[in-house]
């Protein structure tokens, strides 16, 4: 079933024809996450929607995490991840296994898919061109003591340039979270960071997180209880109450980064859900949780 024939109602194309007139040439960074990286079928209907933005004029970015491939790629050569504070500490052996899973069975996949469906792709990462470098990752524990991470970083710069000239081009960005650092090595950084950052160089117009959950929830064992639409003021608050917690805070940080810079608006949505990408850019209800600033 097509965009425009959602429910046979043209009502729902005229609404997306001014949403599509508004966005024309505006970029809007998408960061893969979940189960679209686990789900071929999910993939190419995530990227279909992707390819629908490209063809209608905005500009998109893609950003991809890949977290379950790394560790299952770790697992098949007989290692056990090690958790620091919820991060993977991540030695020589482990980046080594990280990179090529990233770019090898991820990154080079989406691009390729992408490419099948008539667009222009070009992956990013630590073993391309680099639109991210990165800094050691410095965490101290509660007694001030540093915590040593190993090869993981955070966004140091973005290359906002290469970006803008990318997606002026027609090309699609895809961009992989093992990146390059300041001075020559290589690093392991998170995808939800990364898609913030990206989105605040280059100005985006929207920021969109897909998960496996339907927004933020005030009540996580209540689908109903959705918030469709939060300030950060009101996302702060509810970091303090301890309603957003645990996995939700990386996807909720990145949105912050996002509007913290030049970005317009932050979604966080289900990728789950048949055409999420385009229901949540292009109606006037959207599916999941907006932040604004």
């Amino acid at each position: 079933m097509g965009f425009c024939t959602y429910g046979r109602n043209p009502v729902f194309c005229i609404e997306a024809m001014e949403y599509i007139r508004s966005f024309k040439e505006k970029i809007v960074v998408v960061k893969l996450g979940g189960s679209i990286l686990d789900d071929i079928e999910l993939q190419k209907k995530l990227l279909t929607d992707v390819v629908f933005m490209s063809i209608v004029g905005m500009q998109p970015i893609l950003v991809h995490g890949g977290g379950k491939a790394i560790t299952a790629a770790m697992s098949q050569a007989g290692l056990e991840p090690v958790w620091i504070n919820g991060r993977r500490y991540t030695d020589e052996r482990t980046l080594a296994i990280a990179e090529h899973t990233l770019i090898k069975a991820v990154n080079q996949p989406i691009c390729n898919m992408l490419r099948d469906m008539g667009a222009k792709a070009m992956g990013l990462h630590s073993l391309s061109s680099c639109a991210v470098f990165a800094e050691p990752l410095q965490l101290e524990n509660e007694d001030g003591r540093k915590i040593d991470l190993g090869l993981v970083g955070k966004v140091a710069e973005v290359n906002a340039e290469l970006l803008t000239t990318l997606c002026n081009s027609g090309v699609i960005p895809v961009i992989a979270p093992v990146v390059r650092s300041r001075t020559g090595g290589k690093l392991n950084v998170n995808a939800d960071s990364i898609a913030g950052y990206v989105a605040a160089a280059v100005g985006a117009e929207k920021l969109v997180v897909l998960s496996d959950t339907h927004g933020i929830r005030l009540d996580v064992d209540k689908p109903e209880s959705r918030i469709s639409s939060a300030s950060e003021k009101e996302i702060e608050e509810m970091i303090k109450k301890g309603i957003i917690s645990s996995g939700m805070m990386p996807k909720v940080e990145s949105c912050i980064t996002a509007l913290d810079g030049e970005t317009g608006k932050a979604h966080i949505i289900d990728g789950r859900i048949p055409h999420s990408l385009l229901l949540e850019i292009y109606t006037d209800k959207g599916i999941g949780t907006q932040i604004i600033k």
